[in-house]
């Protein structure tokens, strides 16, 4: 008898001790979802953020074909994804992209869905002031490249082109040339205060333990409002290796 009620408490403790274990797992906080090195190599891209207004043309100068579409882009920051979004409204080549960066082999990514749905992607790195990025080769044995050129924090260009996977010579496809459309989001140097997950330019306030900050962007502001304390932790050590530059 004595040995049973031994077992039994035995067995009660153990399962309060279960429940206690996954009960502080399930109110342990989340991992923050932002990859500073992602966001470090993708600063001087955080004037794409906001809305823009593009025209199309297949052929440069001349209005044959040409079309207008819509663009707007913010930070994702999310644990399958991380980088800048760039939605497309009425585009002819895409409809979204995730520009990112795989830190192992230092290149810049682009995932890019394309009007008929189907999945492109590209790497390459910045040349001359410029984001040359290439895919592979396609069923068509095609190679594809996009090339953005950031002129000014208004005026934004992307050019398409495509070669036969046993040439060398690019054939035009497209180009876009993208103007800000409204007022200026996430320009990094912008007087104002600074977005502490990009440091770009803040136009949204948060708040943690009765401190205000400021973000870029609604990608921002979640990935702020998910992990606040690694944010900051982050934030102020980017701060600290700026000061120690100067």
């Amino acid at each position: 008898m004595l040995r049973r009620s031994l077992l039994l408490a035995s067995a009660l403790m153990s399962g309060l001790l279960v429940t206690i274990v996954t009960s502080g797992l399930a109110d342990a906080p989340p991992a923050s979802t932002a990859k500073p090195a992602t966001i470090q190599a993708l600063q001087e891209f955080n004037v794409l953020i906001g809305g823009w207004r593009g025209i199309g043309q297949p052929k440069r100068g001349s209005q044959v074909g040409a079309w207008q579409e819509r663009a707007d882009s913010l930070w994702e920051l999310k644990p399958e994804s991380n980088g800048i979004r760039w939605n497309t409204e009425s585009g002819k080549l895409w409809t979204t992209a995730l520009f990112g960066y795989d830190e192992p082999k230092k290149q810049y990514t682009l995932t890019a869905e394309l009007v008929d749905k189907t999945i492109r992607k590209y790497r390459g790195q910045i040349e001359d002031k410029r984001l040359i990025m290439e895919s592979e080769s396609d069923e068509k044995k095609e190679i594809h490249r996009v090339t953005l050129t950031v002129l000014n924090e208004n005026r934004v260009t992307v050019l398409y082109e495509k070669r036969p996977e046993q040439q060398s010579f690019y054939s035009r496809v497209a180009e876009i040339g993208y103007q800000r459309d409204g007022t200026r989001l996430a320009v990094a140097g912008s007087s104002g205060p600074e977005c502490v997950v990009t440091g770009g330019l803040g136009t949204i306030a948060v708040a943690y333990k009765g401190k205000t900050y400021y973000v870029c962007c609604t990608g921002c502001r979640d990935a702020f409002n998910d992990d606040p304390e690694t944010i900051l932790a982050d934030y102020q050590k980017r701060k600290a290796e700026e000061k120690a530059k100067k």
